[in-house]
């Protein structure tokens, strides 16, 4: 019967002479989303520290990852001033797009 929700993840190179480079080489993004109106209701990342997961998770549950995603990309470049901001955008662009190609696409 499976779960009401699917899980997919990307990852993205992170800055170089970071602690989050030092330690993964690359920042992770795993997003838990609702089949049915493909909201976004979990999010686990690869940071550091827990305030920045926590904080990431915040700005993130509650997206319709079946929309542009361009609203949250803001908010990240508006909100979230790390030195990780740039990939994490670039990870949650390929998550997106790996979402659209593996899960909505084999609905239309």
């Amino acid at each position: 019967m499976g779960l009401p929700t699917v899980f997919i993840s990307a990852y993205a190179k992170a800055p170089q002479n970071t602690p989050m480079y030092e330690n993964n080489k690359q920042i992770g993004i795993m997003l838990e989303i609702h089949k049915q109106n493909h909201i976004i209701v979990n999010v686990d990342s690869t940071f550091i520290t827990d305030l920045a997961k926590d904080y990431i998770k915040r700005l993130i549950v509650g997206t319709d990852f079946s929309k542009d995603i361009s609203p949250l990309l803001k908010d990240i470049e508006n909100d979230c001033i790390i030195q990780s901001q740039t990939a994490l955008i670039v990870a949650l662009k390929v998550v997106h797009q790996k979402y659209h190609d593996n899960f909505l696409q084999k609905k239309e």
